[in-house]
């Protein structure tokens, strides 16, 4: 990948923390949930003795559920394995402010072992090596992740007490689209762009969505690694902002019975010249072509990546704008895959993934069912030009054990990712899938407690 200038320079961080701007450095890396997992630190301490050498954290953090409960069936860490630390390396390319907390930078770390080896299992180090693999093919890939979230006028502790149940959307009705339905939340979505852009991403646009109180805030196409970074502190600094305001947002798959929130992830590669190699002309490349026939073919396999919990499948219903087929189009939205743009924009849309998404594994396994199709040299089906839902395509997961167990088996995964990444990320669904089968629902207290 290219050098990047960071948002802010170690020489420009230690002249702020010379002058008392900055007092704090956050180090942080995306756990197995793509949530940022690390710790703060005194900015002097930091320059002295982290910024070079790094510092230490407790293995469990990839090896533990939702809640933070450890858990068995992980090779890398467990009871017999005494729960060991790994180092976390800053990466300086990272290196920002972060507005939304005073006299605050922050930087994202990888992952490696006592003898400098990475961590393989790690989302960051899962995305790096898919991007090696495209690199040796004289390829970058370009990616946009756009994030959907639900306002509520409650906050995050109210909304704990009252068990998520009865809260209070900032918009009554849908708003897609509607200038007066994202006014009326504009001082807190001004205050998210306007401190995003403070922390190096580029804003591109806001927009209302469908159900209640739902809205959408995009940021520009950048190299993989990059929009995967700035997700994570993106997702992580919406909710700080929103708690500060006193309310809540959340970025479930699917709230409730309406449209769920998604996060489409648009991806185009870019040759050695800076061009954009699916484009051929105004068409598609060869390239292109296989490219993304190599989604179709993983598609079904890689669905653990892309809905990885098990509310990610309540979105995948008939006419929501979620997904249920496996097939592209041009500019067709029942299609999992959706081809848009033409000639430097050309590039295409995967519309499984929920806001709940971990977009380093996402985005990983986009760049590796890319890479199968590219090497098997797949021939693409034609486009579906009408409605997908009811067209006879093969159906995307229903469940994730569906995904989990497709996920196990492929050899597609197995030659992509390595047996312990799959090991992994299969017990992780197992975790989850254990968890919720022991667990009593409201909706069978709901149907039982006195009819049955």
């Amino acid at each position: 990948m290219a050098d990047r200038t960071p948002p802010l320079s170690v020489e420009e961080l230690h002249a702020l923390v010379a002058s008392g701007e900055i007092d704090t450095v956050v180090l942080a890396f995306p756990d197995m949930q793509g949530r940022l997992q690390g710790k703060r630190f005194a900015a002097r301490f930091f320059l002295d003795e982290v910024l070079h050498h790094g510092t230490e954290g407790c293995n469990y953090l990839l090896a533990v559920d939702t809640e933070m409960n450890t858990v068995d069936g992980y090779a890398m860490s467990s009871w017999e394995r005494g729960y060991g630390d790994f180092a976390m390396r800053p990466d300086l390319a990272t290196l920002r402010r972060v507005p939304w907390h005073p006299g605050t930078a922050l930087l994202v770390a990888d992952l490696a072992w006592d003898d400098d080896s990475p961590v393989v299992a790690a989302p960051r180090q899962i995305l790096r090596r898919q991007l090696e693999r495209l690199a040796a093919l004289g390829y970058t890939a370009q990616v946009g992740t756009e994030l959907e979230f639900i306002v509520f006028k409650d906050s995050y502790e109210q909304a704990w007490d009252a068990g998520y149940r009865g809260l209070t959307p900032v918009n009554q009705y849908n708003v897609d689209y509607s200038i007066l339905g994202t006014g009326r939340v504009e001082p807190l979505l001004r205050r998210i762009r306007n401190d995003m852009a403070g922390a190096g991403l580029t804003v591109e646009s806001a927009k209302g969505e469908c159900n209640p109180g739902q809205h959408e805030i995009v940021f520009r196409y950048d190299e993989a690694l990059v929009t995967c970074d700035q997700h994570a502190l993106y997702k992580t600094g919406a909710k700080e902002i929103a708690a500060q305001e006193g309310v809540s947002l959340t970025f479930m798959a699917k709230y409730n019975e309406r449209e769920g929130n998604s996060c489409h992830i648009h991806l185009s590669l870019t040759d050695a010249d800076g061009d954009n190699a699916m484009a051929d002309g105004e068409g598609m490349s060869e390239v292109m072509r296989h490219f993304l026939a190599g989604q179709l073919a993983a598609l079904r396999d890689f669905s653990l990546l892309y809905a990885p919990n098990i509310n990610s499948y309540k979105r995948f219903q008939p006419g929501s704008f979620a997904p249920t087929a496996v097939a592209w189009g041009h500019d067709n939205r029942t299609c999992a895959l959706r081809v848009v743009g033409h000639g430097r924009s050309l590039r295409f849309e995967n519309r499984l993934p929920g806001g709940d998404v971990n977009p380093y594994l996402a985005v990983a396994g986009l760049i590796a069912a890319g890479l199968y199709g590219v090497e098997q040299k797949l021939e693409l089906p034609d486009p579906c030009p009408g409605n997908a839902y009811t067209a006879g395509f093969a159906h995307v997961p229903t469940s994730l054990r569906e995904a989990a167990e497709l996920w196990e088996h492929s050899p597609i995964a197995k030659a992509a990712f390595g047996d312990e990444v799959v090991d992994h990320y299969r017990n992780m669904a197992r975790v989850e899938l254990d968890a919720f089968d022991a667990a009593v629902t409201d909706w069978e207290l709901r149907r039982s407690f006195e009819r049955l």
